[in-house]
C-alpha cells in the first residue's frame, strides 16, 4: 500500500548531526550564499546532466508551447545543475501525470499526483496551473486545461467533501474510513483549500485566455456547491453533515469527538478537518485556508456575474467572503511577544490558537502567492519572519539546510516547497539566492524535487516522484528570470 508517507530509503536514518547553532537570524540576513551547500555543481561533468525526461513516445502528454519554453528558459540559466534540473522537473506534470482524453464529446484530465494513482484537487490544480500562461499559444494545451477544470467540476459535484477521486467508481484503500465514502473516493478528507484551488484555476484560466468554453451549468452548480459546503461548515446551525474517522495508529489521520474535531465557537469562519497536508487539524478553523477561500470567493463572485450573469450566486459569494474576512481579521491575528501582530495558523474561535506553519501550500508563508495578501502588509511581515524563525516549531537548521517541514513527515525533514514559497514571498536577492541554490543542492543528485528531505543529509528524502514540488520548482524559475533576479543564476 503506498502512501504519501512512504520514503525512498538510502542507508540508515539514523542521524549524525544536530541542528546548527541556537538561535535563527532574520530571513533577510540567514543567506550566505554558499551557507549550506550540498554539493557544488560546477564539479559535475556534462554527462551528469543529461535529461531525466521521458522518452518522448513515453510522455503522458506534450505541449508544442511548453517545449518551446523550456528550450527558450534553459538557454538563459547560467548554472548547468540549475537549467538541467528545470528541464527534467517543469514538464513533469505534462510528462508523467495528465491522463487526457474527450469524454461523452468533451475533454476531460485525470491528473495523477505522482506515485498515487489518484486525482486530489488541490495537487491537480496546482500541477497544471503553471502552464496557464502558456494556454493562448497552444490550443492543444487549452483542452488539457479545459480537461482538468471538467474532471474538477465532476468531482466537486460528486462530492465536495472529498479531497482526492478515482478516475471512475473503483474504490479505494480507504474505503473502510467511518465517513460517506462512495466509490470514486480515492479518500474524503474535507480541506477547505481543495474547493479554492479548482476556482484558483479556473479564474485565471479565463483571464489568461479569455476562453469560457468550460465554465457550462456544471461549473456553475459546483460553485453554488462550494458556497453551500463553506456556509455549512461556518457551524452556526449545527456541526454540519461531514464526520470522519480512521482506524489508525497515527493521530493526524483521523479526527476526535466521533469525527468532528475540536469545537469551534460559529464566529464566521469557516472549519477545515484538515489540511493541506492531509493532517487533521488541532483547532478547525485554519487562518491560511479561510484567506484562501476569501480570495477564492471573490474570484468566483467575479466569474458567474461576468459569465453566467448569476447576481444571486455572486453576491452570496461576496458576503461570504466579506464575513470570513471579518472573522480572520478579529480571531486570527494575535498579538505576539517578539514578533508583533501576526497570524495564528488555527484558532477555535474561543480564544485557543496554534502558533506554527507547516510547508503545504495554502500555509501562512505562502499567502502573498496565492493572492491571499500583500507581501509587504505588516501582519504578513511579522507572520513571515515568525515562520522562518525556531519560534516555529515545524522550522529546521541542518548542516544541509535550513527550511520549514510539518507533522506529516515530522522532526528534522525539510519541504522543498517551502523553499519555493520563501522564494516567491522574498524581496531581498540574497535570500531569494539561498533559496535557489538549496534547492539545487538538495536533490541528491536526482535531477527533481522531492516531498522533503533530511535536514542534515538530503539523501534521505520522501516521495521520489512528485510533480506538484518539480512544476513549482519550474514555474519559480520562469518567474525569476522574467523578473531578472539573481541574474548569475537564472539570467
Amino acid at each position: 500500500m503506498t502512501t504519501r508517507r512512504d520514503f525512498l530509503k538510502k542507508g540508515s536514518l539514523t542521524l549524525a548531526g544536530a541542528i546548527v547553532g541556537n538561535d535563527i537570524i532574520s530571513a533577510a540576513e540567514n543567506v550566505s550564499a554558499h551557507a549550506f551547500n550540498f554539493s557544488d555543481s560546477h564539479a559535475m561533468g556534462a554527462q551528469d546532466f543529461v535529461s531525466h525526461r521521458p522518452a518522448v513516445a513515453d510522455r503522458k502528454f506534450t505541449s508544442k508551447a511548453v517545449e518551446m519554453e523550456i528550450k527558450r528558459v534553459k538557454a538563459k540559466i547560467k548554472d548547468p545543475k540549475l537549467a538541467w534540473m528545470f528541464e527534467n522537473c517543469y514538464p513533469n506534470t505534462l510528462d508523467t501525470t495528465c491522463e487526457f482524453k474527450m469524454k461523452d464529446g468533451k475533454p476531460d484530465t485525470f491528473v495523477i499526483t505522482g506515485d498515487i494513482h489518484a486525482m486530489w484537487l488541490r495537487d491537480s490544480s496546482a500541477q497544471v496551473y503553471p502552464y496557464v500562461i502558456l494556454a493562448k499559444q497552444d490550443k492543444d494545451l487549452q483542452q488539457m486545461l479545459i480537461g482538468a477544470i471538467n474532471r474538477q467540476t465532476a468531482c466537486i459535484l460528486i462530492d465536495p467533501y472529498a479531497n482526492a477521486f478515482n478516475e471512475g467508481p473503483t474504490g479505494s484503500e480507504w474505503e473502510k474510513d467511518h465517513t460517506a465514502m462512495k466509490k470514486e473516493l480515492h479518500e474524503r478528507k474535507w480541506e477547505i483549500d481543495s474547493l479554492c484551488y479548482p476556482i484558483r484555476l479556473a479564474y485565471h484560466y479565463w483571464k489568461e485566455v479569455n476562453d469560457t468554453t468550460p465554465f457550462d451549468e456544471n461549473w456553475e452548480k459546483s460553485v453554488d456547491t462550494i458556497v453551500r459546503t463553506f456556509t455549512e461548515q461556518q457551524r452556526k446551525e449545527s456541526k454540519g453533515s461531514y464526520y470522519f474517522t480512521r482506524v489508525t495508529d497515527r493521530q493526524g489521520d483521523t479526527q476526535l469527538n466521533d469525527g468532528y474535531g475540536s469545537p469551534v465557537n460559529p464566529v464566521g469562519m469557516i472549519v477545515s478537518s484538515f489540511r493541506p497536508s492531509d493532517d487533521a487539524t488541532v483547532f478547525g478553523f485554519l487562518i491560511s485556508s479561510n484567506l484562501f477561500a476569501v480570495t477564492s470567493l471573490r474570484q468566483a463572485a467575479e466569474m458567474v456575474q461576468s459569465i453566467q450573469k448569476n447576481e444571486a450566486l455572486a453576491d452570496r459569494c461576496k458576503k461570504l467572503a466579506d464575513e470570513v474576512e471579518a472573522a480572520v481579521k478579529k480571531y486570527g491575528i494575535i498579538d505576539h511577544p517578539e514578533f508583533g501582530k501576526m497570524y495564528a495558523y488555527e484558532v477555535d474561535g474561543f480564544g485557543s490558537q496554534n502558533l506554527m506553519d507547516d510547508a503545504n501550500v495554502p500555509n501562512l508563508l505562502a499567502l502573498p502567492f496565492l493572492g491571499c495578501v500583500s507581501e509587504t502588509d505588516p501582519v504578513y511581515q511579522n507572520t513571515r519572519r515568525f515562520v522562518l524563525s525556531k519560534s516555529n516549531p515545524y522550522f529546521f537548521k541542518g548542516k544541509a539546510a535550513e527550511g520549514v517541514g510539518g507533522p506529516h513527515i515530522g522532526y528534522d525533514f525539510i519541504w522543498p516547497m517551502s523553499l519555493i514559497m520563501r522564494a516567491h514571498t522574498a524581496t531581498d536577492e540574497k535570500e531569494i539566492r539561498y533559496c535557489i541554490e538549496t534547492l539545487r543542492d538538495t536533490d541528491a543528485g536526482t535531477g527533481f524535487m522531492h516531498e522533503s528531505f533530511n535536514m542534515d543529509d538530503p539523501t534521505h528524502f520522501t516521495r521520489k516522484w512528485f510533480a506538484w514540488a518539480n512544476t513549482l520548482f519550474g514555474e519559480l524559475i520562469i518567474r525569476l528570470q522574467s523578473e531578472a533576479k539573481v541574474t548569475d543564476l537564472v539570467g
